[in-house]
């Protein structure tokens, strides 16, 4: 079977067994392809591990590292010890036996606890893929990182360690509407047979990984060029490294849609780039606004899925929002970013129903738009 179809079924199965999560699915498999960290922020009890290990018990022959970092977390936990026999000898060297430079896959729970002990030589495992400790040094097989937290840092120093991670997504709850689908794929996941997963080998996933620098991005690097820049002018830090970095998640994008190809709707991947929360609405409103006028055939899923907006919530956004312009105490840079949330909740609007929710909420949000016209 071609090595991209036993991803896409891998990554299939793995969204049947995990209900409301194929939107961080696909983007797990679009890291994988990219040779690409990725981020996870939510709550405990939203299957982040579960998802992650599930994945990693797809990868025929692979090994999986999996971690809860804590305050007091020693290299050696993660790491490895010295090996004694050798440390008799005189000789520092790791005994890497089932900890993390040896997995395939590697997911790191509550990473910002991270202490300076172990930080310098995570950011150097997660960005250049070696791990060096005195005269050691080991390039690591992880084909992907995966850190784990419910809630972002704020110490400048685990600042760098969120940038080592290009791709962010949230894992919320499931919807309490689809609460029965949980429970019965919950059941489903935990009685099933192991020999039932279908499988793809870490050869197979590397051979993507090369495959993926061939893709071609001349169709929308011009396109590309011009978000970057909409996106640096709305205070959204994209350094030229990230730029990029960023190109390896679109050509993954195109690869796994059986695309050699990209096409302009692949830029959806930008909307998980975000270093904030507040910035996760701000993306979503500027590519869906690019990417909607994209006609070409075999776009991946992802890029065209938009979740129903509840007119309610909206109507709350825009409230909020002329509340906060209101109070006549923003800054010039505050006023734009109510000014995207607003561009980007009136986009939202379209794919309200219900005519009767849709034109009353687009009026208040034209009666705030003249108000802000006002104060220009």
């Amino acid at each position: 079977m071609e090595s991209i179809d036993k991803l896409n079924k891998v990554l299939l199965f793995v969204k049947e067994s995990f209900v409301g999560k194929d939107e961080i699915i696909d983007l797990l498999g679009i890291s994988l392809i990219a040779n690409e960290n990725a981020f996870l922020l939510g709550p405990p009890g939203t299957a982040k591990s579960a998802i992650i290990r599930l994945l990693s018990a797809c990868l025929e022959n692979g090994n999986n590292f999996e971690y809860l970092l804590t305050r007091f977390t020693e290299p050696n936990e993660i790491f490895g010890p010295f090996d004694i026999r050798k440390l008799k000898e005189g000789e520092l060297v790791t005994n890497t036996e089932g900890m993390m430079p040896e997995a395939s896959m590697v997911f790191l729970d509550e990473i910002f606890n991270a202490n300076s002990a172990i930080l310098n030589s995570l950011l150097m495992a997660l960005n250049e893929k070696i791990f060096r400790r005195g005269k050691e040094t080991k390039k690591l097989p992880a084909l992907m990182f995966v850190g784990a937290s419910n809630m972002l840092p704020e110490d400048e120093a685990l600042g760098a360690l969120l940038d080592r991670f290009l791709i962010r997504l949230r894992c919320d709850y499931v919807d309490t509407d689809r609460l029965e689908e949980v429970l019965l794929a919950g059941w489903n996941l935990a009685n099933r047979d192991a020999k039932e997963k279908p499988s793809i080998t870490p050869q197979e996933i590397i051979a993507l990984q090369e495959r993926r620098k061939q893709v071609d991005l001349s169709p929308i690097r011009k396109q590309y060029v011009d978000l970057i820049r909409n996106l640096r002018n709305t205070g959204i830090k994209i350094s030229d490294r990230r730029a990029v970095k960023i190109q390896n998640i679109i050509a993954a994008s195109a690869l796994i849609s059986n695309r050699t190809e990209a096409i302009l709707s692949d830029l959806w991947v930008l909307k998980y780039i975000w270093d904030t929360e507040e910035q996760i609405e701000i993306l979503a409103g500027v590519i869906d606004t690019i990417i909607e006028k994209d006609t070409a055939l075999n776009p991946h899923p992802q890029a065209f899925f938009n979740k129903m907006p509840n007119a309610e919530e909206l109507m709350k956004e825009v409230e909020l929002l002329a509340k906060k312009w209101n109070s006549g105490d923003l800054s010039f840079e505050d006023q734009n970013v109510v000014k995207d949330k607003l561009r980007y909740i009136q986009n939202r609007c379209n794919w309200i129903k219900n005519n009767e929710h849709k034109q009353h909420i687009q009026t208040e949000i034209e009666s705030l738009w003249q108000k802000m016209l006002q104060t220009i």
